[in-house]
């Protein structure tokens, strides 16, 4: 019986719903020290001077460190000279306990002289705006490419606003007559505030400097080789001196890879002592590095029968003090998936004085779809157009060119959209006050090369030995893989996330790539290991290869059960002393050479009261591409999980600054996450449409229902109120409606 497919638990969920589970805060180890950080309270000033007197005779102390006893530079890990936005590290107090490192950071002095801030995009490009940033430092392609999300650009226009530091620019065909030629136009402004991963688990990292120069690094990190070489290039050192031991990820959501492990090298090398520097839940959201703000003015024009002539798209994502990356990747969505044959797109990277920004599940995607789908939507409504057949009439298909040019692979972006069009939450009839929105999300899909090691242990288990982490359940579908390749059932399968001095290599988890990159690896490390035991079985068993079957633990000869050995016999008769067959000991390789692009409609359907502007979704369907679920109801706790993350951005999540740069949602009682009262049932409708060149047919799942959420949700509340919001999270006010009073 096929194993793939089928409903399967967590192989990790026991010891995590148990308390078994040991994250890096739980581990204990001699002569382990602790650091606390003293962060800069203003958004850009001049360091006058730090006085760490008092700090350094607190009790428990055992150093305070500031910038210039590190590095030297100003772009080293704690601030030299300067500080560019509020949250910037600036001292690291070293301590016996995690108490006595808090009182004495609060004994530091910091003596800042306030230099002028730009704390918004659009006041940061104004003209006679004060530099941001003292150097800009070119951001490669690899950077947005380990999240999925790079993508190229045509040359860039030839000046940029200042405090831009970068731009991306895509053309086709021609713009102006193509749009003074429509028969419809659409031109609005969209807006979104940045938003947080707000993982139940903060960052905590733990280094130990070792004997031969090297550090072992434990951290909760999304890509354990990305660490190795982050540090390895940081410290001038070979690869192998850096061991990187991935522990569990309590929430990771693409702002897990790499944050503040140089730091603490750099601090362990320094004291000689293994130290752990673990945030607060405050800092956590003044320094974590969060998912950019964004503006996107759009105008998109169509013939009266819905057909899409031209499109104009200008747009900026506010990067804190950094340069950026999503502007690229919005612009391939934002051209892309549509066919339209004329468009200008160009997208500002600006830098502000905040908290510098990375990636955050589907980076630039969440935003160029809310200002994309919400100006379908208006389009369809000037049009008396059904929303889904417009969105429909439009879509890109397999050939059609994406925004770069290139030929869309197979897609099934028009099976959602039917599939919606069908769905009881779409057809069934509104009542005053109710609506119904739909919105449209895709991501091209992240690709690595990956490797993975397979052994049969002496009880019969398949032991899988991989290089990238655990953060949604992808190693209990990556074992099922093995499973199903092997033949033996799931429950003997084993996966294990190896420390990078033994690991075969594995990409980040991230950009929805896990089982898309590693999947072929473990397929073909356990086929590979089904053949060393059927090599050994064929001489027990006098029998050809392909006369043999796995089953039940045991190797038998087709059609005459009576003849089998036991596994755990054929695996000692690989290792037993003076033995004559080798040892089973497998190994596989993938290269997935192109993508897979994923494509999720969702539907939204609310009640809204427009004298008070109080609203309740009513309920939400997710319709997703998976090319084959692996293990369905994994699939469907994603795109549950990555719905909610998305409503919590229209709902009321953001990173709201004050006029002096004072972070004004630092804590779950001020940030906004959705709350369970706030989301109704999802419904989830997986649509399969197998990759060609995925896993068993398998394309990515976590990024996608991430995406469309916010902009159909504004989409239903325009039908239900007549109201439309253009700027995230929604501002119930808007949507209040003065009623006529009553005369006597």
């Amino acid at each position: 019986m096929s194993v793939v497919g089928r409903g399967t638990r967590r192989l990790e969920g026991g010891d995590k719903v148990a308390g078994a589970t040991r994250f890096t805060a739980d581990l204990e180890m001699a002569g382990l020290l602790h650091v606390q950080l003293v962060l800069s309270h203003l958004p850009a000033a001049r360091i006058n001077a730090i006085d760490t007197s008092a700090a350094a005779s607190a009790p428990g102390v055992v150093r305070v460190v500031t910038g210039a006893d590190l590095t030297g530079s100003p772009n080293g890990p704690l601030a030299v000279g300067r500080v560019f936005y509020t949250g910037q590290p600036v001292v690291a107090v070293i301590a016996r306990s995690e108490a006595e490192a808090a009182d004495a950071a609060a004994l530091v002095q910091v003596d800042l002289d306030p230099l002028p801030a730009s704390l918004d995009a659009e006041s940061a490009m104004k003209e006679g705006a004060h530099a941001v940033l003292d150097t800009v430092e070119e951001v490669s392609e690899e950077d947005a490419a380990i999240h999925g999300a790079a993508t190229k650009s045509e040359s860039e226009p030839a000046q940029h606003p200042p405090n831009v530091t970068s731009a991306a620019s895509m053309k086709r065909g021609d713009v102006a007559p193509a749009m003074a030629g429509a028969e419809v136009v659409v031109k609005e402004s969209y807006r979104l505030a940045g938003v947080h991963h707000s993982p139940m688990e903060p960052h905590v990292t733990i280094v130990r400097p070792e004997p031969d120069g090297g550090v072992t690094i434990w951290a909760p990190t999304q890509g354990p080789f990305q660490v190795r070489h982050e540090i390895s290039e940081f410290l001038e050192v070979a690869a192998h001196k850096v061991r990187v031991v991935p522990m569990a990820v309590g929430g990771g959501f693409g702002g897990k890879v790499t944050l503040l492990e140089s730091l603490v090298v750099l601090l362990a090398r320094q004291i000689g002592r293994p130290l752990r520097l673990a945030l607060t839940r405050q800092q956590e959201f003044m320094l974590a590095h969060p998912a950019p703000a964004a503006a996107f003015d759009i105008e998109l024009g169509a013939k009266r029968d819905g057909e899409l002539v031209a499109m104009r798209a200008r747009y900026h994502f506010d990067n804190g003090a950094t340069s950026g990356w999503h502007a690229g990747i919005a612009g391939s969505f934002l051209g892309g998936t549509y066919r339209i044959p004329h468009f200008e797109l160009t997208g500002f990277e600006v830098a502000t004085n905040k908290p510098p920004v990375d990636a955050y599940r589907a980076p630039g995607a969440p935003q160029a779809y809310f200002a994309l789908e919400s100006a379908m939507d208006e389009l369809a409504s000037k049009l008396g157009m059904d929303p889904i057949e417009l969105r429909r009439r439009n879509a890109s298909k397999e050939g059609d060119p994406d925004a770069e040019g290139n030929p869309w692979p197979r897609i099934a972006m028009v099976e959602c959209l039917e599939e919606a069009r069908r769905h009881p939450l779409y057809t069934a009839p509104c009542g005053p006050g109710e609506g119904v929105g739909v919105a449209i999300g895709s991501w091209g899909g992240a690709r690595t090369p990956a490797a993975a090691g397979c052994r049969v242990e002496p009880d019969g288990t398949l032991s899988i030995l991989i290089g990238t982490p655990d953060v949604s359940g992808a190693t209990t579908g990556l074992a099922m893989i093995a499973a199903e390749a092997f033949g033996v059932s799931t429950d003997k399968v084993r996966i294990e996330t190896g420390e990078t001095d033994i690991a075969p290599y594995g990409p980040i988890a991230a950009g929805s790539q896990t089982t898309y990159s590693i999947g072929g690896a473990v397929q073909e490390a356990a086929l590979e290991a089904r053949r060393q035991l059927l090599e050994i079985a064929t001489e027990e068993l006098e029998a050809a290869p392909e006369d043999l079957v796995i089953s039940d633990g045991r190797v038998a000869v087709r059609g005459v059960p009576d003849r089998f050995v036991e596994i755990t016999r054929l695996v000692t008769l690989s290792t037993e002393f003076m033995g004559r067959h080798k040892p089973i000991q497998a190994s596989g390789r993938s290269a997935v050479r192109s993508a897979s692009p994923q494509f999720t409609i969702q539907i939204a359907r609310v009640k809204a009261d427009v004298e008070t502007g109080a609203f309740q979704l009513t309920g939400f369907a997710a319709i997703q591409d998976v090319g084959r679920a692996i293990n369905p109801p994994e699939a469907e706790g994603q795109i549950h999980g990555g719905a909610a993350q998305a409503l919590g951005r229209a709902l009321g999540e953001q990173l709201a600054y004050d006029a002096d740069g004072q972070l004004r949602t630092s804590s779950f009682l001020d940030y906004e996450l959705p709350t369970a009262d706030q989301l109704p049932d999802i419904d989830v409708r997986l649509i399969e449409v197998p990759s060609p060149v995925g896993p068993l047919g398998a394309k990515g799942v976590g990024e996608p229902p991430a995406i469309p959420g916010p902009a159909a949700l504004a989409n239903a509340l325009a039908r239900a109120t007549g109201v439309r919001v253009r700027e995230l999270p929604i501002d119930r006010s808007l949507l209040v409606q003065e009623t006529p009073t009553r005369s006597g």
